[in-house]
């Protein structure tokens, strides 16, 4: 099967908006290109998901009323491909003046698409999550920002914007710890369109201790770089393993809205159960 490339997705292109439902929006991009630039060609050194929020989510009943819903999907770390943002959106937006029996029906479709366009014909391992919730149950949704010690306290000087693994430090000879840091400063850009993407990222980590203003130049040097959000999170991931040797780490980053949606990657070295799909006051 002929492999999908960004510079082939619908990114930075004018669209028709198609309102009726089409599954064959959804436009899937394999992960193994992107990881192997950072030495992935294996076995995943790695266990994690990408959480995805929709907002923008709305189907026909029966009768013709519109439904409104915001969606949680959850899409394993190990499938071969993601799914194109921008083609997501183009997909949920075929739903608009589609006639669904039930919210169950919309929910099972989304599962069932998605989980296809992430395994692109390969034998699935898992199925991607898929979690409606109602407008009753909005008032529910929490706001909370990501927990830990926040490293953007520090005043330091910060003059590279491209990834720069070698600010990575950590006392190698000293008494392991156990922290928990946070960042607002992530900024990369989309891989094709050149547009901001914004975060805040979560360092959770056992072992020798990181260097908490090298991480945060770190953290920075992003700010130029072009990357899809799951293949930052990766080489974040990746180069924190790589040159601080922790025991046990995780990598997760809430990345803010766009068109209705937020990707939100978490990486971790030790099996656990995936952070709460929560939003951040930017999201």
């Amino acid at each position: 099967m002929m492999q999908n490339s960004p510079e082939h997705s619908q990114l930075g292109k004018a669209v028709a908006y198609i309102d009726q439902y089409d599954a064959g929006l959804l436009f899937p991009l394999p992960r193994a290109t992107k990881r192997q630039e950072i030495g992935i060609t294996g076995s995943l050194p790695f266990l994690g998901a990408d959480l995805w929020t929709a907002f923008e989510l709305s189907w026909l009943n029966s009768r013709g009323k519109p439904q409104v819903a915001l969606a949680h999907i959850t899409v394993p770390c190990e499938s071969t491909h993601i799914v194109e943002s921008k083609s997501f959106k183009l997909y949920l937006n075929s739903f608009n003046n589609t006639r669904f029996a039930s919210a169950d029906e919309v929910r099972e479709r989304l599962r069932d698409d998605i989980s296809a366009a992430i395994w692109h014909g390969a034998p699935a391992r898992a199925t991607a999550g898929v979690r409606l919730l109602l407008p009753e149950q909005f008032d529910a949704e929490p706001v909370h920002e990501l927990d830990g010690l926040s490293i953007d306290r520090l005043d330091v000087e910060c003059t590279l914007y491209q990834p720069a693994p070698e600010l990575l430090q950590a006392a190698l000879d000293e008494k392991p710890v156990e922290e928990t840091l946070v960042s607002h400063l992530l900024k990369s850009n989309c891989l094709v369109t050149g547009q901001p993407d914004w975060g805040s990222v979560q360092i959770r980590y056992s072992g020798p201790q990181i260097d908490q203003a090298g991480l945060l130049q770190y953290i920075v040097s992003f700010r130029n770089h072009n990357e899809f959000h799951e293949q930052c999170v990766e080489r974040i991931y990746t180069d924190i393993m790589a040159r601080c040797k922790p025991t046990k780490l995780s990598v997760y980053a809430r990345y803010t809205r766009r068109g209705g949606l937020d990707i939100n990657p978490w990486r971790s070295s030790h099996p656990q159960l995936p952070p709460a799909n929560v939003r951040t006051a930017r999201q």
